[in-house]
């Protein structure tokens, strides 16, 4: 769709990434460290600052604590934190349940372990309900004796849905009761909507003792092609996923690692995201509310779902397709986090809009979309 975008000079609302520059304090910080010297191989999991500071924060925020040395291991982005996790549990024929609509890189990268995905699908929004919504019996019966893994990403891309702690509590029992580890994606950790908190697994110790929790810096602090993320995970996980990491990145960028480190002693910038993030929300969610498109509201991340059933029949990607050439904005149909992105299951009439852009950006786009 970026593509696309390119060649049609749409407006990307589509990919998930800011279009506005990070904080200079946090581009001086990591100067200063280039500066200083900071520029061979540090740790292999990770400067030991950063990932002190990391710990601090899941302590303060969370009432976890994970030990520096043992448990936090800095990676390049949550991508890789994701893929060496899974590299390093899943084995041919284990089975992982991810939740659909899926993030794309979860099957892919099972099926490259070997592993077989199973994917249970989320409850789809209706009129009565204009939200998704996760089913744990559904969930529950998708466990057997070859289970090894269930990856769960909140808050929720592409749903922007976040968890309650009624879904805590249906997860701290089903790992009770069958051990399954649990890879939680929380790059979004930080941007929550109408004044709710995360509801991270690291806050649950039943939860945090069979889970590797993944966070981003790249989403935290608009530096998304920086690729510096981490996963906290307890010991007897953590030496298991570093040996994937040594071999695969073998380390992070000393310079960033550093810079970021001193960037977080002052934990203002993350604790004010979801202020900064929801007032562009709600610009979105206004500015989509004079158009034919139906917007819904999300709980968190940076983007949010529009309803076109009362604009068109085409099916989400056939319109997404459409309304980049003909209308000038893109987006990124619902349907292609699906296994089969033409099932009638995928197609909800919904489209995702990322709202993580300047004013000007997000005026422009609705300006176009007047013309629906």
């Amino acid at each position: 769709m970026s593509q696309l975008a390119l060649e049609h000079k749409a407006i990307n609302l589509g990919q998930g990434f800011p279009d506005y520059q990070p904080d200079s304090k946090l581009i001086g910080a990591v100067n200063k460290a280039m500066l200083e010297g900071h520029n061979q191989y540090p740790a292999m999991a990770g400067v030991p600052a950063l990932r002190q500071a990391i710990a601090n924060k899941v302590q303060t925020l969370y009432g976890h604590t994970y030990d520096e040395g043992t448990e936090v291991t800095v990676t390049s982005g949550a991508s890789e934190a994701l893929m060496i996790s899974i590299l390093a549990f899943v084995h041919p024929k284990d089975e992982v349940i991810v939740i659909e609509p899926v993030y794309d890189l979860y099957i892919p990268t099972i099926t490259l372990a070997g592993g077989i995905p199973v994917v249970v699908p989320m409850q789809s929004p209706t009129n009565e309900v204009k939200r998704y919504s996760i089913d744990w019996e559904r969930v529950r019966a998708a466990v057997n004796d070859n289970t090894r893994m269930l990856i769960l990403n909140f808050p929720h891309n592409p749903t922007g849905i976040n968890l309650t702690e009624e879904d805590l509590d249906a997860l701290e029992q089903l790992v009770v009761d069958t051990g399954i580890i649990i890879l939680s994606d929380e790059v979004y950790e930080h941007i929550v909507f109408n004044n709710e908190t995360h509801r991270s697994l690291s806050s649950r110790p039943a939860l945090a003792n069979n889970a590797v929790v993944i966070s981003s810096f790249g989403k935290t602090y608009h530096v998304t092609g920086w690729k510096v993320g981490y996963c906290c995970a307890p010991a007897y996980l953590s030496k298991e996923l570093r040996k994937v990491h040594q071999f695969n990145v073998f380390t992070v960028p000393t310079p960033l690692q550093v810079g970021i480190a001193e960037y977080m002693e002052d934990p203002e910038p993350y604790l004010s995201l979801s202020k900064f993030y929801q007032r562009k929300h709600d610009y979105l969610f206004d500015g989509l509310a004079t158009t034919k498109l139906q917007p819904i509201r999300s709980e968190g991340t940076f983007f949010l779902l529009a309803d076109y059933s009362n604009i068109s029949s085409l099916s989400e990607t056939e319109f997404a397709y459409w309304l980049t050439k003909e209308i000038g904005v893109t987006t990124i149909p619902i349907a292609a986090f699906y296994e089969d992105p033409n099932s009638v299951q995928a197609n909800n009439n919904l489209v995702r809009l990322c709202f993580a852009k300047d004013d000007e950006t997000l005026d422009e786009a609705v300006e176009r979309l007047r013309k629906l």
